[in-house]
């Protein structure tokens, strides 16, 4: 098949006016992107997806970049820019790589994991929501529920949640919703595929207890940071950070109850529903 340049918007972050630098620079030396690859050492796909703004640029490019076509440190700078930059759209592009991904680790201090909601518990969180109107709180359910069966290009991922003691406390909906909701959450504890772990009340304070974190490994060992609080979120892409999000996140796992007695603890709060 024939690749079609996508037309780039430059100025719409320091990514895309990373990425268009990459192709001008290209262009006015006449390579390919399997020549310019082949330069720098990288992959086809690679580039192209730097040069439309999907991918935040390796650390070690920028200077490969600046060597191929004699910008000294044209792309470095840029690169600086664009690595402390919060991505224009980062929500869609971590749904992009949530997709992608084969190991999801989360940490939810309020609610249930999205991917473990069950229908009604899910009709409930959105339905708090004052700005959507019931036919946009059924559209978010359908959504919401249609991404739990699957459709994905390859097979599920690994999945190890870790929830707050709040969540299984506060009620959601009637008693009916939460009591079927905690039976589907204790159907994940402890599965080939899915681990939940509890962090209880008792652990006390933590660092990760003003928003919700979810780390996502990817084909080839590469890790993103997506940490969530009221109103905004932020993609975290670049290795140090991601190691520094992944530590915290290594200490909450340490510090939150064992499978089983989480488990025990999820049946404790079904007997109060």
């Amino acid at each position: 098949m024939k690749f079609t340049a996508r037309a780039l918007t430059p100025y719409v972050s320091a990514r895309h006016y990373f990425g268009s630098e990459q192709r001008r620079h290209r262009e006015v030396a006449r390579l390919s992107l399997v020549q310019l690859a082949s330069v720098v050492n990288s992959s086809k796909s690679t580039l192209a997806r730097i040069e439309t703004a999907e991918l935040l640029p390796p650390p070690d490019l920028p200077s490969r970049l600046d060597a191929a076509f004699g910008t000294a440190e044209h792309f470095h700078g840029l690169y600086q820019l664009a690595k402390r930059e919060a991505h224009p759209d980062q929500y869609r592009r971590f749904m992009d790589l949530e997709a992608q991904a084969e190991t999801i680790e989360n940490y939810e201090p309020q609610v249930v994991p999205g991917a473990l909601q069950t229908e009604a518990y899910a009709r409930v969180l959105f339905g708090r929501l004052d700005h959507l109107t019931d036919e946009q709180v059924e559209e978010q359910v359908a959504i919401r529920m249609s991404r739990q069966a699957g459709r994905r290009s390859g097979p599920e991922p690994y999945r190890w949640s870790i929830i707050d003691e709040s969540v299984i406390r506060r009620q959601a909906g009637d008693k009916e919703c939460m009591y079927e909701q905690l039976a589907s959450l204790l159907e994940h504890v402890d599965t080939p595929s899915s681990k939940v772990q509890v962090m209880p009340f008792s652990a006390g304070l933590h660092t990760l207890m003003s928003g919700a974190l979810t780390l996502l490994t990817l084909s080839g060992g590469s890790s993103v940071a997506y940490e969530e609080g009221i109103d905004t979120g932020h993609l975290y892409e670049v290795a140090d950070t991601v190691k520094l999000w992944r530590r915290r996140y290594e200490v909450l796992r340490a510090d939150a109850l064992p499978l089983a007695e989480s488990a025990v603890l999820i049946r404790k709060a079904m007997e109060d529903y």
